[in-house]
């Protein structure tokens, strides 16, 4: 299972917890924030916090989560050594 990470976007952070199947939990400075996962046509869907079922409506933000979530998933090394040395520094 993959580990959690954080991405931040316009100086939001987010954290995000992989749950499997191309499937996340994104929280958003701290409080969760929505469900999601990734659609076959590069594109993200959100679920319904109640109903847990897919809302298929275009939503920017959490497509822009989702396109770092596919570049951090594709380099997760490097992403953490640059934390590493924002850390250090």
């Amino acid at each position: 299972m993959q580990q959690p990470f954080d991405l931040e976007v316009a100086n939001i952070n987010y954290a995000i917890f992989p749950e499997g199947n191309d499937t996340y939990v994104v929280f958003k400075e701290g409080k969760e924030y929505a469900q999601i996962q990734k659609d076959d046509a590069e594109q993200w869907i959100k679920f319904d916090k109640e109903t847990a079922l897919p809302l298929f409506e275009y939503d920017e933000e959490i497509n822009q989560i989702g396109k770092l979530i596919s570049a951090y998933l594709l380099n997760p090394e490097q992403e953490e050594e640059g934390e590493e040395l924002e850390d250090s520094e």
